[in-house]
């Protein structure tokens, strides 16, 4: 085999490298990384987290959306899934737990008694999480089936892939960007 002459103008194209170049804006990369590797930190308070740890078994298959890695550690966590009744009693742990877990990182209320209290109207009972920490995708049912997480999962998805990532460090002043 002849190699090509290094001075020819035909090696100016290669066709071999063609579809291995892609152009993108830094905000969609960081975006798209974000979005297929959440780590949730599990908050299974009562029934609703039987149904969380449903949606990890083969059956439904988390992994398929990158959320497979469950984080026991509020370090290693960018998720938080709050499932079950909270009480005030165990709102000041969660409020703890989420203050440990870096930025950025999101909320899911799931199932009624995280959402709005439940059933549960009395002095115990924290009437949504939302009271305490901020929300981004809610969770209706009691218990919500496993769908309906991997439902919320993709909304979650759906709202990382909108967010203007870099954005946010223009706006910030240098020393705060450290």
């Amino acid at each position: 085999m002849v190699s090509p002459d290094p001075n020819s103008t035909n090696l100016a194209y290669d066709s071999k490298i063609e579809g291995n170049v892609t152009f993108t804006q830094l905000d969609a990369a960081i975006n798209w990384m974000r979005k297929n590797s959440l780590w949730p930190m599990p908050m299974g308070l009562a029934c609703c987290a039987i149904e969380l740890m449903a949606t990890a078994s083969s059956r439904y298959d988390i992994s398929r959306f990158g959320a497979e890695v469950m984080r026991f550690s509020p370090r290693q966590a960018d998720v938080m899934i709050v499932a079950g009744t909270v009480t005030y009693k165990m709102a000041l742990a969660v409020k703890r737990i989420w203050d440990q877990m870096p930025e950025p990182k999101w909320c899911i209320a799931m199932g009624a008694c995280a959402s709005s209290g439940g059933m549960y109207r009395s002095y115990a009972t924290l009437q949504g999480i939302d009271k305490l920490i901020p929300v981004d995708v809610y969770i209706s049912g009691c218990p919500p089936r496993p769908e309906a997480l991997i439902e919320g999962l993709m909304k979650l998805q759906e709202k990382i892939n909108n967010e203007e990532s870099t954005m946010d460090l223009k706006k910030m002043p240098a020393a705060e960007q450290v």
